[in-house]
């Protein structure tokens, strides 16, 4: 069964240490996007900082549909969830894929 996967890439506001960004990610916005009606599987991935770096985290978020995942953020916890992570971040960039597994 395919699921439908976004990607976002976050990157922290300008006056946050990337400490902090994770600490943040990890430890508070988890316990808002578990909360995410219909999601399916989330993966925080944190981004190793040097100066190459184009963000500080990239979350994946499975949902049965982009349509589910639209109405998950429609809800009250999902404006919730958007609202503090913009609060965190200097961008935020979300996209669509299709994960193609070509081993393991």
């Amino acid at each position: 069964m395919n699921m439908f996967k976004a990607m976002i890439m976050l990157t922290r506001r300008n006056d946050m240490a990337h400490e902090e960004f994770k600490a943040w990610w990890i430890g508070e916005h988890q316990l808002l996007a578990k909360q995410l009606p219909g999601v399916q599987k989330i993966r925080f991935n944190v981004v190793e900082q040097d100066e190459t770096a184009a963000c500080d985290g990239i979350a994946e978020l499975w949902f049965e549909s982009q349509e589910a995942f639209t109405a998950a953020y429609a809800t009250e916890i999902g404006k919730a969830v958007a609202a503090d992570s913009m609060a965190h971040l200097a961008s935020r960039v979300r996209m669509f894929t299709e994960e193609v597994s070509v081993f393991g």
